[in-house]
């Protein structure tokens, strides 16, 4: 597992809590910035998975 994999799949738990957090306090700012760091944090773990593809392959 690569470190993207592991380092994304927290923000985009982190930015999950922060949406529902947000979605709570009906808070329009702390919903739109969790969604980002979800967003964000997803594209990161996949980032991850494509090097460990791409990784395995070569090996």
């Amino acid at each position: 597992m690569d470190k993207d994999e592991v380092k994304g799949a927290a923000k985009e738990m982190g930015g999950k809590v922060k949406k529902a957090a947000g979605d709570l306090t009906d808070n329009d700012r702390m919903k739109a910035e969790g969604e980002m760091d979800r967003v964000e944090g997803k594209t990161q773990k996949n980032v991850g998975k494509v090097k460990d593809a791409v990784k395995d392959a070569l090996d």
